[in-house]
């Protein structure tokens, strides 16, 4: 029998992969989306002709209530979240309503609608923070240094929570830092990489960023949205590391950036204090030895191709917009 999906924050980089994803596998695929009318349906890849957009909010109960009823799920995937952690300090309550609030909403829709879905949250390395211990694996302590992370820490015990009282079948992806050639450019790998291909075309000659010695552990967004898929056909609910297991500086990444076009990083980047995060977490880097084992699930892209791949699509972007000369 066909399974149903429903995705929440189906527009973003995660949800994009995860609705190609699941429709490749063969399901009916709903997707959440704040403003229907919003949505240009062209920017959107091409498997979206399949997936069917149901108008709905983390903070408006009754919209997830109508979208549940419509998509009778099989499986939910709660990706919608607020995730610039930079603006997560000015929108701090913003951000607790639609991770925190929004989750709890979502999972007492659930409990009253009698349906029994198997449900993935997405939660992030940010509630390790000031980790105690590198790399991190699901028993470290939470220590979340920032709104975003608060929030995501909020959602690992609410799973716990319903998982045990409630019979729920929850599971949580720990998500580390995973990107992709749909990041915003808000974000510090695509404002890299974004930014080396409008300065090999000279549209711009310089880029400014924060602290190049933060370190991360960064995998790239197709990996990742397997993982997911597989937390949900296992036998058991549980949290998963989802991680590469290797950690790198914002300057590595930013160095192989520009040596993918022959140039030198040093005589275009300048660093800004005032981009620098008020409290830095401890590096990040997730042990992701328990997906292996339990998940099969590995990435495959590697820190190196994941660079090359985002520089190159957005110098084919430049092209296609006619800014390259």
């Amino acid at each position: 029998m066909q399974k149903s999906a429903l995705i929440t924050g189906i527009t973003g980089q995660d949800g994009t992969y995860l609705a190609e994803f699941l429709i490749e596998k063969g399901y009916i695929v709903h997707g959440l989306a704040r403003n229907l009318n919003t949505i240009n349906r062209e920017t959107l890849p091409s498997t979206f002709s399949h997936v069917e957009l149901i108008q709905g909010d983390l903070q408006d109960e009754e919209s997830l209530r109508r979208a549940v009823s419509q998509s009778n799920p099989d499986e939910i995937y709660n990706l919608a979240a607020h995730t610039n952690i930079a603006t997560s300090w000015d929108e701090s309550t913003t951000v607790i309503d639609i991770n925190s609030l929004g989750f709890a909403r979502l999972l007492n829709v659930i409990r009253e609608s009698k349906r029994e879905p198997r449900i993935f949250q997405a939660s992030s390395c940010q509630v390790f923070g000031l980790a105690n211990e590198s790399p991190q694996n699901e028993n470290t302590e939470f220590s979340p240094q920032n709104p975003y992370g608060c929030s995501k820490a909020f959602t690992q015990f609410l799973s716990k929570s319903f998982r045990d009282s409630h019979n729920m079948f929850i599971s949580t992806g720990i998500l580390y830092n995973h990107d992709s050639e749909r990041r915003g450019t808000q974000f510090l790998t695509r404002k890299v990489s974004s930014g080396v291909a409008k300065i090999f075309y000279g549209i711009e000659n310089e880029l400014i960023l924060g602290n190049l010695k933060s370190e991360r552990d960064w995998g790239y967004a197709k990996d990742f949205v397997k993982a997911m898929w597989l937390t949900l056909q296992q036998e058991k609910p549980g949290d998963f590391i989802i991680a590469t297991g290797e950690s790198h500086t914002a300057e590595e990444y930013v160095k192989l950036a520009f040596e993918s076009v022959s140039l030198d990083w040093r005589d275009y980047v300048k660093t800004d204090p005032g981009l620098f995060r008020p409290a830095e977490p401890n590096p990040l880097c997730g042990d992701p030895t328990k997906a292996k084992n339990l998940l099969g699930w590995e990435p495959e892209t590697r820190f190196n191709d994941l660079v090359r791949l985002m520089v190159q699509s957005d110098l084919q972007q430049c092209i296609e917009s006619g800014s390259s000369p």
